[in-house]
């Protein structure tokens, strides 16, 4: 019986970034852009889809559930909206890979079907905490059964309905925020939802360009449900979470220069800039003509020397994302980096403080994890062998760690990188980035 393959990077050190590069498209808003255009009605034309495994999942359980979806070339796709009652009931469990978005958005969506479904991911996926969004769902009238840790598969059973309700979110997070905005859709009267801080808007931005008024005020963000959705054509920008990865290695890497096109600058999810701009790095932001949808620009980064900072805590939600690159520009800056309030980072697709504080302190750098947050010492890396976990962003960070290090750094746990981020390799080693890639039989 054959297992599954092994992916490890190997970095050479040494090198620069250099050119002009276009990262694939926006996670957040190509999950959204299926979910929201499969219930709208009419068709949904949407442009810069990402090609990824986590969207991909989106995209095959969304057709599961009878939405007709054509994919006429690479990164465009046309929904066949069915409405906001029109979803069919699935021939079976819904399986969403390794996209924590994916489950709790579509437990939103699925909340206040007249059908029963089963939402399953792969063993990372199955050991994510679910009741911060199952719980607040509960209190809306929706019926779903977790494992006894809170964990999936998602049992959800039909309701008779759903009603609105007032949530104070306990933590920041877009995810369970989009989830119960989209059980409002279905529910009657007034969803409304506090966010202690401000996170990613996508939801909210699509759901007004497909014509669901959206209040948002003092922290609150409202729906009134039921409501019609109307198609629309969605452009899926550049995705801030994967140019952060080449923010941060031209940054770090003497001589490189390196400009990013098209990418999307929602002003709630610029944090990575504005975090590496406070550390001094030298980046240019050229917003492109305004228009309909997210706003984009051009990004041009070239090398600076970092030094360290207190991230203020206000900026976490807003590059809640980008964090394991962050932890790389930290560990090339001058002094110390200290991040609080991210007590979030530990249920990501790995325990994103753990491990790369690991990966780190194999490295050589000298970190100290906190239960929300770190501390990092600039100074400089070693080679080394380091562990990815099976956390994409992770093994895409350390690659960029490779630019600077004393000598060669080896990454296992790598196969999940196209989760988000298809064709990494290849546009990183066209910039300058020394990288190969080792496929094993596990």
């Amino acid at each position: 019986m054959s297992g599954s393959i092994e992916r490890r990077f190997c970095i050479q050190p040494g090198g620069q970034l250099t050119g002009h590069l276009r990262v694939p498209g926006d996670k957040s808003i190509s999950h959204r852009a299926v979910l929201l255009g499969a219930i709208a009605q009419g068709v949904t034309e949407v442009e810069g889809f990402l090609e990824g495994d986590d969207a991909l999942a989106t995209l095959a359980a969304m057709r599961q559930l009878g939405v007709p979806i054509e994919r006429p070339s690479e990164g465009a796709l046309r929904i066949d909206g069915v409405g906001l009652k029109g979803l069919q009931a699935p021939p079976g469990p819904l399986d969403l890979g390794n996209s924590g978005t994916s489950m709790r958005l579509f437990a939103g969506l699925l909340a206040g079907q007249s059908f029963a479904s089963e939402l399953i991911g792969d063993g990372s996926l199955m050991r994510r905490p679910m009741r911060r969004v199952t719980d607040p769902l509960g209190l809306m009238g929706a019926s779903i059964a977790t494992t006894n840790e809170g964990t999936a598969p998602l049992r959800i059973s039909p309701v008779k309905g759903l009603k609105g309700i007032d949530y104070e979110m306990p933590v920041a997070s877009a995810q369970v925020k989009s989830a119960l905005l989209l059980a409002g859709l279905y529910a009657e009267g007034i969803t409304r939802i506090h966010e202690p801080a401000i996170t990613r808007d996508h939801t909210e931005q699509m759901l007004s360009a497909l014509g669901c008024p959206v209040s948002q005020q003092g922290g609150w963000i409202e729906v009134k449900g039921p409501v019609t959705l109307t198609s629309t054509r969605i452009q899926v920008p550049a995705d801030i979470s994967s140019a952060a990865f080449f923010l941060v290695g031209a940054s770090i890497a003497p001589n490189s220069t390196v400009v990013l096109e098209g990418v999307g600058l929602n002003p709630s999810r610029i944090g990575v800039i504005e975090i590496l701009q406070r550390m001094g790095a030298d980046i240019v932001i050229d917003p492109d003509p305004v228009g309909e949808g997210e706003p984009t620009g051009q990004l041009t980064v070239r090398h600076a020397p970092l030094r360290g900072i207190e991230i203020p805590v206000e900026l976490v939600p807003l590059a809640i994302d980008e964090f394991p690159a962050l932890f790389v520009a930290a560990a090339c800056a001058e002094g110390e980096t200290v991040l609080r309030g991210a007590e979030e980072l530990r249920v990501k697709e790995s325990d994103r403080i753990a491990v790369m504080a690991n990966g780190l302190s194999a490295l050589g750098i000298d970190v100290e994890p906190q239960a929300d947050g770190i501390r990092i010492t600039g100074g400089r890396f070693s080679g080394g062998r380091v562990h990815a976990r099976g956390d994409h962003r992770i093994a895409m960070s350390f690659a960029m760690a490779g630019l600077v290090a004393s000598g060669p750094v080896d990454i296992d746990g790598c196969a999940e990188v196209d989760t988000s981020f298809p064709g990494f390799v290849e546009l990183a080693r066209g910039a300058g980035l020394e990288i190969e890639v080792i496929e094993e039989q596990s």
